[in-house]
């Protein structure tokens, strides 16, 4: 199958991610992947990288005319069969450019939030896809709840994927950078301060005077960065730190690549979103072996079974929270548990195995095919490409 997938952006974060571990396996699980970025971002050289046959064009305006034309000219050069569209200016340009071609078009849902300009976009997308995708049932009720979109007609769920060959242990880096030894419990969370606070760092920051009261040996790191338009909630969880004296056990580090050496530094990993679509930041930490606390929101309830795999607390009650990271810094024994029973439901569920073995379900029923014809095309195609070159990488 040849497929074409387009994201905006390349800046870090759960969608890209993503696609980047799907780029890197694309081959493997027999997908000709051609990948397209509108814009560019941190990521990109990790994208030249990957198998996939990369293509960086620039989006000039909200509506671009030439990015259009030069998606069209793509899709039939390389006889892309499927476009998967990541985010609503980009299944736009992409339905506009396959317009007359015998093109199958794929969108997926990230977000948890949708603004006017998103929403009246969608309105007119939804229907026109071939496929829409939703990374979670809790994100698919939220669709249908909160933007009406008829879910039950041609919307599938697909779990987000993350590839266990990028997340090995590492050496536990950040450990050392904050001066911590082995006797340190070192707690952690991994996400951006947003101006909506949607991640409510601030509910953690409230839940820690009572576990340092406890556990004095206990040390809390936020990793992540403080985005342009949220200085307000960074500064927020900043404040209370210094003003409840606990400031030299909290650690605000900024954003980091290297997630498996931050991962493979924590004891225990805490996830406190207010509004999620999936966590996949979740999922690698469960991957890792690390214990995990998260709120009690549908997707994360969806990734833990329900609590089975995780410490669930209720969001926004720091008490439920400081009670649950109690309970673990105090039991080793319950988080061996829990970490065990962690791993192996993300390795079953959450692989990038398992995510590309559902999308390739999906775009073979799109395309009529079975997976021997599909291993067949692939090989013709691949063979076409050699012979003419990756024009545009």
């Amino acid at each position: 199958m040849r497929i074409l997938h387009i994201l905006d952006t390349l800046n870090r974060g759960g969608a890209e991610m993503l696609l980047l571990d799907v780029c890197r396996n694309a081959r493997a699980n027999n997908l000709d992947l051609t990948f397209v970025a509108t814009g560019g971002g941190e990521m990109e050289a990790e994208f030249r990288n990957s198998e996939a046959n990369f293509i960086r064009l620039q989006r000039e305006a909200p509506v671009d005319a030439r990015l259009v034309r030069q998606l069209r000219h793509i899709i039939k050069e390389r006889g892309i069969q499927i476009v998967h569209s990541h985010q609503a200016v980009e299944a736009l340009h992409a339905y506009l450019a396959a317009i007359g071609l015998n093109t199958k078009q794929v969108m997926s849902f990230h977000g948890s939030e949708v603004d006017l300009k998103n929403r009246l976009a969608l309105k007119f997308l939804v229907p026109r896809m071939h496929a829409n995708i939703a990374v979670s049932r809790g994100q698919l009720r939220w669709l249908e709840r909160e933007t009406k979109f008829d879910t039950k007609t041609n919307f599938d769920v697909v779990y987000n994927g993350v590839d266990a060959k990028r997340l090995r242990p590492a050496k536990a880096r950040l450990r050392d950078e904050l001066g911590l030894s082995s006797d340190n419990v070192l707690l952690g969370m991994i996400g951006n301060f947003y101006r909506s606070a949607a991640k409510d760092q601030l509910t953690v920051c409230r839940a820690l005077p009572k576990v340092f009261d406890s556990a004095p040996h206990a040390h809390f790191a936020f990793v992540g960065e403080c985005l342009e338009s949220a200085p307000g909630v960074y500064q927020e969880c900043v404040d209370y730190c210094q003003q409840h004296k606990i400031a030299e056990h909290v650690h605000f580090v900024g954003k980091r690549a290297d997630i498996s050496e931050v991962l493979s530094s924590l004891d225990v990993f805490v996830f406190s979103s207010l509004r999620d679509t999936f966590g996949i930041a979740v999922v690698e930490a469960m991957m890792m072996n690390l214990p995990t606390v998260v709120s009690d929101i549908e997707p994360l309830l969806e990734v833990s079974a329900n609590g089975d795999c995780a410490a669930v607390f209720r969001a926004r009650d720091s008490d439920d929270l400081g009670r649950k990271l109690g309970m673990l810094i105090d039991d080793p024994c319950y988080r061996r548990n829990l970490s065990n029973k962690g791993k192996q439901r993300a390795m079953e569920r959450f692989s990038i195995e398992a995510h590309l073995a559902s999308l390739t379900g999906i775009y073979r029923t799109l395309l009529g095919t079975t997976a021997t014809e599909t291993s067949g095309e692939l090989q013709q195609a691949s063979v076409a490409f050699t012979r003419h070159g990756a024009e545009g990488d």
